[in-house]
């Protein structure tokens, strides 16, 4: 956690800072959603309470906080609580992995009579070694959140729910997993900092002994893995019960599947689990695909550089330059978020049968082709 009681309280409070990034986020994107659904079906959407209908998340985060908090009389009531926390919990801690921007570095300082530092802050919750495979077994436990609030909740409509997001879930995730087999065998880590590290520059690669380079084109996963990346994110689309795979919900048939007897703020945490989940796909799609935090053409260095010549070299000089590549990656993931927008209010629901064959007929024989692809390209790309 860190050698002095500075650096400790820092990593802790990064932690909590990251955490609140992502829960202020959900309001955002429910209010993106509703405009950007409106501006769709050719309607206004929210635009009574304060401009463009901003004010209306406010008003809405008062009436979850202080609704009734219902509970079922034959429902299981610990377990019928705790699912809510249980959809939420694993998407904040998978999102503390991901790296949002360069690391920040302090300089020496004095305070209260003593020396500190220097210190190196990573600009992301826990930085390790495996994080993708922290991440993806981390993200796997949102399940048992849907599990336990339909089998809680004494419903029929609510345990059909939890029967089709478990069958789903497992089913995708197979696909999920795999369909990042390709991208992993090229970078050769799990260490999602080092994948980044490993698309700075110009598109770049060897084959039969010769180098390539493509100037104008940045060093990006997509372009290695182009299928491998239309795979994940389809993936991603179904672990987190968006449509057209939000068959665990699925109004039509089964009222609101899963959480049909949840309201009140119990409600806004299962909407806080979707959306983070939504965030942990599209952070992990720029991370592998998109060149995570890295702007075409510029280093860190030259950002630094830039800066320092406005407001001097040290650590104001470093922060700025952090901030600078963490829009760049809040870019990124807000243009893929607004993608499983678009995707919701453009296509139709999947039929349940429909579903399982697509993940079992279509994307599991695809995803195990492109690793398979990709192992004969690599071998005789690097003769290994």
């Amino acid at each position: 956690m860190g050698k002095d009681i500075f650096e400790v309280g820092i990593n802790l409070a990064k932690v909590a800072v990251i955490f609140l990034m992502m829960i202020q986020a959900v309001p955002l994107l429910v209010w993106l959603e509703r405009r950007g659904s409106a501006f769709i079906q050719n309607r206004l959407g929210p635009n009574r309470v304060g401009p463009l209908g901003l004010l209306q998340l406010l008003a809405d985060a008062v009436k979850f906080i202080f609704k009734e908090q219902f509970i079922p009389g034959n429902a299981a009531k610990f377990l019928f609580l705790a699912a809510p926390v249980v959809a939420l919990i694993p998407a904040a801690l998978a999102f503390t992995a991901i790296p949002l921007s360069i690391p920040i570095q302090v300089e020496a300082f004095e305070m209260l009579g003593k020396s500190w530092g220097p210190y190196t802050f990573q600009f992301q919750g826990v930085k390790m070694d495996s994080g993708i495979i922290y991440i993806l077994a981390v993200s796997s436990l949102g399940a048992y959140g849907l599990l336990l609030a339909g089998w809680a909740s004494a419903n029929k409509y609510s345990l059909m729910g939890a029967l089709r997001a478990s069958a789903q879930m497992i089913s995708y995730e197979l696909g999920l997993g795999l369909s990042i087999v390709g991208i992993l065998m090229i970078y050769g880590t799990f260490d999602l900092n080092a994948m980044i590290d490993m698309q700075k520059g110009p598109l770049q690669f060897s084959f039969l002994g010769s180098e390539y380079v493509i100037p104008f084109l940045p060093n990006w996963g997509i372009f290695y893995q182009p299928l491998g990346a239309l795979l994940f994110f389809i993936c991603n689309f179904a672990e987190s019960n968006r449509l057209p795979f939000d068959l665990p919900e699925s109004e039509g048939e089964l009222v609101a599947g899963f959480h049909t007897e949840y309201g009140g703020f119990k409600m806004l945490m299962f909407f806080m689990g979707e959306y983070g989940h939504m965030m942990v796909g599209a952070g992990l799609v720029t991370t592998f695909y998109l060149g995570g935090y890295l702007i075409p053409g510029l280093t860190e260095d030259t950002v630094r550089t830039l800066i320092a010549t406005e407001v001097g070299a040290g650590t104001v000089a470093n922060l700025l330059t952090a901030l600078v590549f963490h829009v760049s990656f809040i870019v990124k993931l807000a243009l893929l978020l607004w993608i499983f927008i678009w995707v919701r209010w453009t296509l139709p629901r999947f039929r349940y049968d429909t579903l399982m064959n697509l993940g079992w007929k279509t994307l599991l024989p695809w995803t195990l082709a492109n690793a398979a692809i990709t192992a004969i390209v690599l071998y005789f790309a690097r003769g290994i």
